[in-house]
């Protein structure tokens, strides 16, 4: 049997494992649902530069939906699974996931309403709401 502290890493890292994988695979189909601006061409960094001066609002929900539901993933995971500490271990992966999101927002020259919607609703509070998904109790 396996020991409950290795247990309790290894269902942490495969949380975060399930949600950056989440997180990239609604990135990278995105423009299946939101075309990207005519021209724009999002599969390098450079064309991604070059495309954000033309994004328009639209072009942002999928990205905000990728990073709140990935996050949202491995809290659920992590809730769960977690045989302890499992709030802890849920905001563990928010913020994990939070400072994902303000390198990206140092990254890339995203407006500012979008940096403060992203980074204030996409990370914590999804983290938060996955753990109370899985019956977490207020504190």
């Amino acid at each position: 049997m396996m020991n409950t502290t290795v247990k309790n890493i290894l269902i942490t890292l495969i949380a975060a494992v399930a949600g950056a994988t989440l997180n990239g695979f609604l990135i990278a189909n995105s423009a299946a649902l939101i075309a990207p601006p005519l021209g724009a061409d999002l599969t390098t960094e450079e064309g991604l530069m070059a495309a954000m001066p033309l994004m328009q609002p639209k072009h942002y929900l999928m990205p905000f939906l990728a990073h709140a539901l990935g996050t949202l993933l491995s809290a659920i995971i992590v809730s769960k699974y977690a045989t302890e500490r499992k709030r802890s271990r849920a905001m563990l992966m928010g913020f994990l996931f939070l400072a994902g999101g303000i390198y990206m927002v140092r990254l890339l020259p995203s407006p500012m309403w979008f940096n403060l919607v992203d980074l204030g609703l996409a990370y914590l509070p999804m983290a938060y709401l996955g753990y109370m998904i899985t019956g977490g109790k207020k504190a």
